[in-house]
């Protein structure tokens, strides 16, 4: 005896639009119901509280940036509500600031390029290598993993003399001279390798668990298809971890253009980034802190332009892996 076949029944179009209204609103009343169980108006009151008191500082370090050095040294910024006065004096003293070598508008391109290289190399190097540890074999390779994942607990002061020794001496790298030891406080190059050693353990740690959420099933069918590791890492595994890689790019940019320890070791002379030019234009004892609080916004341009470009990625990488489906 065959076994019945199921007969699809024809569906007139007024019964499907019946169907996508009704899957829309299903749809719809879910969404409602999640926003419902993850907002309140208690956790809105208490985000406002705490945007307040996070920008109020932020705002009076805007104001006092306009202000003359002797209000900035006598009065509170809030008084400019009913005193006001506002000058652009603290912004030009502060872009001809600086030391004999170097002004302020001078460190600003050297921070630019230290960051950016700073931040490429450890995100090139970090993308390779959690792929190399999630999807190809090779010996040791958990150990290796494993001896990754423990460099992130060793703090990054115990590392710096060893590395300026070793900058000392100069790198020679297959032949090729990266910086003269004896001129080593000149060169942009110390200053990217030690952000790239610092930065790699983490950052292979995070694109390693993007990497690794990649279902099997895609990385074997290319596999089936004749590509190899080249392919399946640039056709497939990079436009799927993008976001990670999006959101780890900001989270490094901003750390290595707000670094000043690493810059008062590795970076002197012409190569100084704003950083260090900013701690020193305020006086040896502060008195000049004023200056400050214009080169506060100067150096801030730079990072709010790269977060709000990357930020539509960087919302995306942080919820990626949250959800299934």
């Amino acid at each position: 005896m065959s076994a019945v076949q199921p007969i699809d029944l024809p569906v007139d179009a007024a019964t499907e639009r019946q169907l996508k209204r009704g899957a829309r609103a299903e749809t719809e009343t879910a969404v409602k119901r999640t926003k419902k169980r993850l907002t309140s108006r208690g956790a809105t009151i208490a985000a406002l509280i705490i945007a307040i008191l996070w920008t109020t500082p932020t705002f009076g370090l805007f104001i006092s940036s306009f202000r003359p050095k002797e209000q900035v040294a006598t009065t509170g910024w809030w008084t400019v509500f009913w005193n006001p006065g506002f000058t652009l004096d603290n912004y030009a003293a502060v872009l001809e600031a600086g030391n004999t070598q170097l002004t302020l508008a001078g460190a600003f391109f050297n921070s630019v390029a230290i960051t950016v290289p700073a931040t490429v190399f450890p995100l090139v190097i970090a993308s390779l290598a959690a792929y190399a540890f999630a999807w190809i074999d090779f010996k040791g390779k958990n150990w290796m993993f494993i001896g990754v994942f423990a460099l992130q607990i060793v703090p990054l002061q115990m590392a710096l003399v060893p590395l300026l020794s070793l900058f000392s001496r100069g790198l020679n790298i297959g032949g090729v001279q990266i910086f003269d030891g004896l001129n080593a406080g000149g060169s942009y190059a110390q200053v990217w390798i030690a952000h790239t050693i610092f930065a790699l353990p983490l950052a292979i740690f995070l694109l390693h668990n993007f990497v690794s959420e990649i279902p099997r099933e895609l990385i074997e069918a290319a596999r089936v298809d004749g590509a190899g590791h080249g392919q399946i890492f640039f056709r497939i595994v990079l436009p799927l971890t993008m976001p990670a890689i999006a959101s780890f790019a900001i989270f490094q940019f901003l750390w290595v253009w707000n670094d000043l320890l690493v810059a008062l070791v590795f970076a002197d002379g012409r190569v100084a980034p704003m950083t260090k030019l900013l701690a020193e234009i305020t006086g040896k004892y502060g008195q000049e802190w004023h200056l400050l609080t214009a080169g506060a916004f100067v150096s801030i341009l730079v990072p709010l332009i790269v977060f709000f470009a990357l930020q539509r990625f960087f919302v995306r990488g942080l919820l990626a892996g949250s959800t299934k489906g």
